[in-house]
């Protein structure tokens, strides 16, 4: 309790600090990744964001297919994007392709290597440096979904593919889940594990990383898999601050999963619905983040109603929701809490709109809107520092 009341306690100093010195903190830039097949988007967008007063302004774009996810390494001034080509479109090769990040905050491209699937839809990056875990959503039943390994050279250009995994699929969705589909690769906060969800599978997959071995760094745990709810399609997994608790989104089924994390392992300990029992129209959650200090998180729920269900988390763990915001747009398939906690980005993939809306960091609920801005098929966001910070 006194670790999170001390969390709360820095987060709204942070909220506070422009009115207590007087001085205008550098702006932090904002990465937009989107789809450009059945787009006018060229790829990515940076844009300058401004904290008081919740704007954005556009300042760049860079040319690169379907960019559906954001990489950061800014310790090392990188990004990577996942290049969530296949069949049918122009570039039909899965790829992942890296970025510097200049003195000004202007991307510069570093390198590309193919993932060896279809729609690379999420990746993360090992806690080294030295791998990219590239989840290949694989939308055709046959070949399917695979976890891809990356491995990075000294400068970060990504190299050919070292060690790939499939996963038998659960077959419970007679559509969703003929084949696997890897939709999420999130390390463990020690990056000891790599946790990886399988929506076409109905399991979260658990690897030990081991950098010693150069050609194969992951390798099964033991347990080696968390099952699911049948046909449940397990989509993204979040970490609490502290490590202790993960959040799953169950995108089959329309849930929320809570588990306990203890030394690499997951117990689940609450399954939270986003359906009324016995409503039929369609749901199905997506992003899903916690607030900095770990007392709030927030759920994206696209299908029918479109809207950020917001969660307060308990002193126990526990989830209780306490509220459902519209999210002024359609498919909302991902969102962002500003640095200093007080706005909420979305993106609405299918509306073509980046929303920005007010935050309350004392009581978690979401305000009025701020700002709408014009993007074609937003698929991620990801703020940086300023780079007048760097």
């Amino acid at each position: 309790m006194r670790q999170r009341s001390l969390l709360h306690r820095m987060a709204l100093a942070a909220t506070l600090a422009f009115s207590i010195t007087g001085v205008a903190a550098p702006m932090p830039h904002v990465l937009i990744g989107s789809y450009t097949h059945d787009s006018d988007s060229p790829g990515i967008h940076r844009l300058r964001f401004d904290a008081e007063r919740g704007q954005l302004q556009p300042l760049q774009t860079v040319a690169s297919h379907n960019p559906s996810w954001l990489v950061l390494d800014e310790r090392r001034r990188r990004f990577y994007a996942t290049n969530e080509n296949g069949p049918g479109h122009p570039d039909p090769v899965g790829r992942v392709s890296a970025f510097t990040i200049a003195d000004d905050g202007e991307p510069q491209p570093l390198g590309q290597a193919s993932t060896l699937g279809d729609e690379p839809t999420h990746a993360s990056l090992s806690a080294d440096g030295r791998y990219l875990f590239v989840a290949n959503y694989g939308s055709r039943a046959n070949p399917g979904g695979s976890l891809a390994v990356i491995p990075l050279d000294g400068q970060g250009r990504p190299q050919p593919v070292t060690q790939i995994a499939a996963h038998p699929p659960s077959g419970v969705h007679s559509e969703r889940q003929r084949g696997a589909h890897v939709h999420s690769a999130v390390p463990s906060p020690d990056g000891r594990q790599l946790f990886v969800s399988d929506l076409g599978a109905d399991r979260v997959f658990v690897y030990r990383y081991d950098p010693a071995n150069v050609e194969r760094p992951l390798q099964p745990a033991e347990p080696a898999s968390v099952e699911l709810p049948p046909g449940s399609g397990p989509r993204h997994l979040a970490f609490s601050p502290d490590g202790r608790q993960a959040y799953l989104t169950l995108e089959l089924s329309a849930q929320v999963a809570r588990f306990d994390h203890v030394d690499g392992r997951l117990t689940q300990r609450q399954l939270v619905d986003l359906a009324a029992a016995g409503a039929s129209e369609a749901h199905s959650p997506g992003a899903i983040h916690p607030s900095a200090d770990g007392r709030f998180l927030y759920v994206s729920d696209r299908g029918e109603h479109n809207r950020i269900v917001v969660f307060a988390v308990e002193e126990d763990g526990s989830l209780r929701e306490i509220q459902r915001r519209a999210s002024e747009g359609r498919e909302p398939r991902e969102l962002a809490i500003a640095p200093d906690g007080r706005f909420l980005l979305v993106a609405n993939q299918l509306s073509d709109s980046l929303v920005v809306m007010r935050r309350d960091p004392a009581s978690g609920r979401l305000g009025d809107t701020v700002q709408t801005l014009r993007i074609g098929r937003p698929s991620d966001i990801k703020f940086l520092g300023a780079p007048e910070s760097r």
